[in-house]
Parts: C-alpha cells; sequence; structure tokens
C-alpha cells in the first residue's frame, strides 16, 4: 500500500528537504523525467518536482539544479475569490504592481423553511452575485494587459463566475497550478498565496 501527497516547497528550502528525504528514505537516484525531476529512495519511496507556473524543467538531475532554475514570469497574477470576499495581485517577475483585497457580507445558510427559505436564498444568490461582480471589477483592472500565467484560488465556483465576465475570459486559458485552498482572503492570505504561487510543488509517494 502506497501513501501520495503533494507539498509546495519555497525553492530555498528544496534542498534542505530533500536532504530529509534521504535521511527518512535512504540514498536517492535522479532522473529527468517528463519535464521533472524524479528522485527515487533506497526503500522505493519517490518524489517528482515540477517548476511552478507549469514550465518544463530540463536541467541537470539534482535538486540544486531545480533551485537555480526557479523563476517567476514577466507578467503574472494572483487571484482568490470566495464568497466571503476576493483578492487579486499583478506581478513582474517578483515585484508587485498592484493588488486589491476586500470583503462582502453574504448571509450563510438558514433552516427556515417555505417561503422564507426562498426569500433568503434569493437574497443569498444576489449578495454572491454583486460580490463576484465586485472582484471582477477590480480584476479587470489589475490584471489587464499580457498575462502570462494566473494562479487562482478560493472556491471554484467562485473563481468561475469571476472568470465568467466578458473582460477576464482571456485569463482562463493562462490559468495554471497549483490551486490555492484558501479561506476568506485576506492581506495575510494573498501574500501567502503569493508564495505558494512561486513555490516547487513535490508529490511524495511513499510505502506505509
Amino acid at each position: 500500500m502506497t501513501t501520495t501527497r503533494t507539498v509546495l516547497i519555497p525553492p530555498a528550502r528544496l534542498v534542505r528537504w530533500f536532504e530529509n528525504f534521504v535521511e527518512r528514505h535512504g540514498a536517492a537516484s535522479y532522473d529527468v523525467v517528463d519535464g521533472s525531476l524524479q528522485a527515487t529512495a533506497l526503500d522505493g519511496a519517490t518524489a517528482v518536482v515540477s517548476l511552478p507556473f507549469a514550465r518544463p524543467y530540463a536541467g541537470t538531475a539534482e535538486p540544486s539544479a531545480v533551485v537555480d532554475a526557479v523563476g517567476a514570469p514577466e507578467h503574472w497574477g494572483v487571484l482568490l475569490v470566495r464568497k466571503g470576499g476576493f483578492a487579486v495581485e499583478r506581478l513582474a517577475g517578483k515585484r508587485v504592481v498592484e493588488s486589491k483585497v476586500g470583503q462582502r457580507h453574504v448571509q450563510g445558510r438558514t433552516k427556515a423553511g417555505g417561503q422564507s427559505q426562498q426569500r433568503f436564498a434569493r437574497r443569498r444568490d444576489n449578495q454572491a452575485r454583486q460580490a463576484y461582480e465586485a472582484a471582477a471589477e477590480h480584476a479587470a483592472r489589475i490584471l489587464s494587459g499580457p498575462m502570462d500565467a494566473l494562479v487562482c484560488g478560493g472556491d471554484h465556483t467562485a473563481v468561475d463566475a469571476v472568470l465568467a465576465d466578458a473582460r477576464l475570459r482571456r485569463l482562463v486559458d493562462v490559468r495554471v497550478g497549483p490551486w490555492l485552498p484558501v479561506p476568506d482572503p485576506r492581506r495575510a492570505v494573498l501574500d501567502q498565496a503569493v508564495a505558494d504561487a512561486g513555490s516547487v510543488s513535490v508529490t511524495v509517494t511513499e510505502l506505509a
């Protein structure tokens, strides 16, 4: 039986992460396979390393070389949306160009029945729609112009609703992983999301 998980590792910590991997699983051999670095340890555990922004890796088969290959696109952004708020940021490489964090009140669910429940549901849907429209308005302004990559997170339905705006549909083609399952966006949440977007993705498979 095996277990598999994927973790996001800041580039500066990747070499140390592999030192710990070897301590846990034994000496590892490295290969470059399908645009990723693959490590296979003595006990059969594997770790597959992928560059951020869906970029293929074709360098030397060692973790330090992967670190050297990490880079951010010239034009990219982060979009986080939940019913309770949104956050959007445009970056040029590592430099923040512009960002916006906003909150909107959307009522929670109710246990009421009948017409009261229907009125509540309509009010809640209207609040959510207004929240998404506000998020789309800011996203259209901040993410205008050329965009090489967009990392999204929050609630899938909410993000899809925002990107359905005619001004933002072009961004669907440049969406890349990872999906970021964040709580209601706040400034600290956005800052962490930007760091995660630029992190290396490592998929670890271990023998249970």
